[in-house]
C-alpha cells in the first residue's frame, strides 16, 4: 500500500479512492472486482443538489499524502482518512450554494501544470502551488476537474472550448469533444472529467458505457495512442459523480 504520488495520476493499481455515495450499485460491485475499495463522500449541504456529494467540489488531492479539505466537511474527511495517514489540511474557503463561490477546490494538478480559474482557487492550494514551482494555466471555467478527463501528465479530454484552446498553448495533447451526453443527477448533462478516471497506468475507466458517447471513436483512438485502454464501468449512459479521487494504490 502507497500513497498516489501524483495528484489523479495512478501509476500502479488503483486500491483506494474517495467516489460519490450516489454510485449507483453496480458501478460499486465491479470497482470492487476490480480491486478497488472505496470511500464514499459526504454531503456538503451547502451546495446544490447536483453537485453536494460530488467529492471535487469538497477536496483537492495534492502529491504523496496531502489533501486539502473545505471547512464545511472537513472533520468527516479528516477522521475518516486518519487510519490511513493522509495529511488532512483545512482550506481557507468554506464552499457556498452557487457558482463562482463552490469552486476553490476544483482544480486540475498535473505534475508541471495546474489548471484553474484561480481568482477562485482555494489560497492553500495556491501557496501549495507557489511553494512547489506548478505552472498555472488561467482558465474562465471553474468546474475545471469536472471538466477535464485525464489522461497523462501531458493528455487531456475536454468538451470546453476555452479550456482546449488554453491547455494546448502550453504543448499540452487535448482532444475536443461535444458537449452533453453524460447524466448528471437533475442537470442537462454532466462532464467527461466527473465520469472518469485512472485505476492503473494502463487503464482509464468511465462511469457507464463510453461506447455510447458521440465521439467514442475520437476517445478511443486519442487514448490508446496514449497506450491506454478504455474501460466502461456498466452499461448505461455515462454519469458525472464529481471526480473520484484517489488515494492509495498497490
Amino acid at each position: 500500500m502507497k500513497f498516489v504520488k501524483e495528484s489523479f495520476i495512478v501509476k500502479n493499481k488503483l486500491q483506494l479512492a474517495i467516489v460519490d455515495k450516489r454510485i449507483p450499485k453496480n458501478m460499486e460491485n465491479n470497482l470492487k472486482n476490480m480491486g478497488v475499495s472505496i470511500i464514499k463522500s459526504t454531503c456538503c449541504n451547502d451546495t446544490y443538489k447536483a453537485i453536494k456529494y460530488h467529492p471535487d467540489i469538497s477536496v483537492c488531492k495534492l502529491n504523496d499524502n496531502n489533501i486539502v479539505v473545505a471547512p464545511n466537511v472537513y472533520d468527516y474527511y479528516k477522521n475518516i482518512l486518519k487510519p490511513y495517514d493522509f495529511n488532512v489540511i483545512p482550506g481557507n474557503s468554506i464552499i457556498k450554494n452557487k457558482y463562482p463561490y463552490n469552486i476553490h477546490y476544483n482544480i486540475i494538478i498535473l505534475k508541471n501544470f495546474a489548471i484553474h480559474n484561480f481568482k477562485y482557487t482555494d489560497k492553500v492550494i495556491l501557496r501549495y502551488l507557489e511553494k512547489n514551482n506548478i505552472k498555472k494555466i488561467n482558465v474562465s471555467q471553474g468546474y475545471c476537474k469536472c471538466s477535464i478527463c485525464i489522461v497523462d501528465d501531458n493528455s487531456l479530454i475536454t468538451s470546453d472550448e476555452g479550456i482546449y484552446k488554453e491547455v494546448i498553448k502550453y504543448g499540452i495533447d487535448c482532444l475536443l469533444i461535444e458537449k452533453g451526453h453524460i447524466d448528471l443527477f437533475e442537470l442537462n448533462y454532466g462532464f467527461i472529467g466527473g465520469s472518469s478516471f485512472l485505476v492503473s497506468n494502463n487503464e482509464l475507466v468511465f462511469l457507464g458505457n463510453i461506447k455510447k458517447h458521440p465521439d467514442y471513436d475520437k476517445i478511443l483512438n486519442f487514448v490508446e495512442s496514449k497506450n491506454k485502454n478504455l474501460i466502461s464501468l456498466s452499461d448505461d449512459k455515462l454519469l458525472d459523480l464529481g471526480s473520484v479521487i484517489p488515494l492509495l494504490e498497490y
